[in-house]
């Protein structure tokens, strides 16, 4: 095992800065995960397999502190719940298709890695944010989750958490957003850019929730464009997540924001097709596939996927594109 955990370190690039004794404790989380891994994947009829990530020598507490940046109350879902749109409701007549992947239509970036920042909000915005600018535009541009991290500062809280709508809201009162070659990510907290916040490349008119609770609906509304949800991911299982359709335990105790980007199914078992932000070497290169229209889940969806999904709304064809050196001297293209 020792050997294992050698080889382990070398190709996620490990350096303890505690030197031998955090070494020393870190291989022995690393060993209690991999007994859970070899003894999940040696049970029979699993739908999805577990395995070492980057993630492997962390405790559960230590994953969901840096890597889980949603903070959810009751009172944040009293509100949400009602605030859903009519748009993408649901009806027994309309046929849908019965696959759809927004990633073989060119709307989806590539993976990116959040690191030890709790900015999956920031990151599922501006996935969303993508996919609706490339429908509309045919433009796919990489956008600023920084710009998000360190700007959007009203209710959100950058490495310590946030939520997608808040961030929708923050660039559709901006006035759009930056892109990421020009405010890059930097897996920290900073300092808002004043002069890189007013160059506002990619533009939205508001933002939207899809009927929550409703599978059928979220399935509509991921037809039309990347719909942003909420999950919780505070469990082993998902933290070691390799392939598969995720059956695993969870609830509905929201901590997680990520990106449905399509769905499908595969051996009689439908699923929805998940945009994570934690890099191409977890999961199925950076995706997961979470089990869909499951019987012991209906209402909230598998790991609370349908609680309260929502989307950025892009109501004409063309983005704001500003001048950044005129902006500073008063003049707006």
């Amino acid at each position: 095992m020792m050997n294992i955990y050698k080889k382990w370190m070398l190709e996620h690039e490990k350096v303890y800065n505690g030197g031998i004794e955090e070494s020393e404790q870190r291989f022995k989380i690393f060993k209690d995960n991999l007994i859970l891994i070899d003894d999940h994947n040696a049970a029979e009829n699993r739908t999805y397999t577990v395995g070492l990530n980057e993630l492997s020598d962390l405790t559960d507490e230590e994953y969901r502190s840096y890597y889980l940046g949603l903070k959810f109350d009751a009172s944040h879902q009293f509100v949400l719940s009602k605030l859903a749109s009519q748009r993408y409701a649901a009806s027994s007549a309309e046929i849908l298709p019965e696959s759809f992947d927004w990633r073989t239509k060119g709307a989806v970036s590539p993976i990116r890695k959040q690191g030890e920042c709790g900015s999956c909000w920031a990151f599922s915005t501006i996935a969303a944010v993508e996919g609706i600018n490339k429908i509309k535009t045919g433009e796919l541009i990489d956008l600023s989750a920084q710009e998000l991290i360190d700007c959007d500062r009203t209710v959100n809280r950058g490495c310590k958490g946030g939520f997608v709508h808040q961030a929708f809201e923050f660039i559709t009162r901006n006035g759009g957003i930056d892109t990421e070659e020009d405010y890059p990510y930097q897996e920290a907290d900073g300092t808002c850019d004043a002069t890189k916040v007013n160059s506002k490349v990619v533009r939205i008119d508001g933002y939207e929730f899809v009927p929550s609770n409703n599978e059928n609906a979220l399935m509509k509304a991921v037809v039309h464009q990347p719909i942003s949800v909420y999950i919780e991911a505070g469990v082993w299982e998902f933290k070691n997540y390799v392939s598969g359709i995720y059956t695993g335990n969870c609830g509905t105790v929201l901590n997680h924001a990520v990106v449905v980007v399509g769905y499908g199914s595969e051996s009689g078992i439908d699923f929805w097709i998940v945009k994570n932000s934690w890099g191409k070497n977890w999961g199925e290169d950076g995706y997961v596939r979470i089990k869909r229209n499951d019987v012991a889940d209906i209402g909230k969806g598998k790991c609370g996927i349908v609680s309260f999904p929502s989307y950025p709304i892009k109501n004409e064809n063309a983005n704001v594109d500003v001048d950044v050196d005129d902006v500073a001297g008063g003049v707006r293209r």
